[in-house]
């Protein structure tokens, strides 16, 4: 039986690298793979998977309208498909999630999502939330914190290093405004006032 994997992490946790390796594994054995990253993540050129250590490979771009369902069907009639990867899975939305499920299930062909879990807001995305509920396994992809710990939180800043706590959810490109960190240094800095209430609370 096919599964549907989700592969999440924070920022910088090497997905894309991840996904490019994955997908050359399954070619170099001559099988057929079919690649997906989000239409408005332009940073590399529109439809273009690239990792941070230079690997990168075109792929088919999917919005809020793509039909993936369809498309993969459609491919089908070409050649044999054995894998579909899809970068930036946390901009799918709910539909786009459950079609990913109906061609583990009816199609038969694995699928290997990568993305991030939640956003600056410690708010998880719409196609991480759905991918966490319906993925038949869950994988965390770590990276580590200037601390030391894992780092699980994306910390986003402007340009002069302050840091922002409200916006618009998605922001591309910049990644020098973001900042990876463990859960503890992330509220700290993201929630500073709330830390203060408490321990103004515990002094009454």
């Amino acid at each position: 039986m096919a599964k549907l994997y989700f592969y999440y992490s924070s920022m910088n946790a090497g997905k894309s690298t991840t996904l490019l390796q994955s997908s050359f594994n399954y070619q170099e054995r001559g099988m057929e793979t079919m690649l997906y990253t989000a239409a408005l993540d332009d940073r590399y050129g529109v439809g273009n998977i690239a990792s941070r250590i230079g690997l990168e490979k075109k792929a088919h771009i999917f919005d809020d309208k793509t039909d993936i369902l369809q498309e993969v069907t459609r491919e089908l009639k070409k050649r044999k498909l054995r894998c579909i990867l899809i970068d930036e899975a946390q901009f799918l939305n709910r539909n786009q999630v459950f079609q990913l499920g109906v061609i583990c299930d009816r199609l038969e062909i694995p699928v290997l999502a990568y993305g991030l879990r939640t956003d600056f807001q410690a708010k998880l995305f719409e196609g991480s939330m759905h991918l966490l509920a319906l993925a038949d396994e869950l994988k965390e992809l770590k990276t580590i914190c200037k601390c030391g710990r894992k780092a699980s939180m994306n910390l986003r800043t402007d340009e002069n290093g302050k840091v922002i706590r409200e916006g618009e959810q998605t922001e591309i490109g910049g990644n020098d405004r973001y900042e990876v960190l463990c859960r503890k240094h992330f509220m700290e800095l993201a929630f500073p006032d709330d830390k203060k209430k408490k321990k103004k609370k515990s002094n009454e």
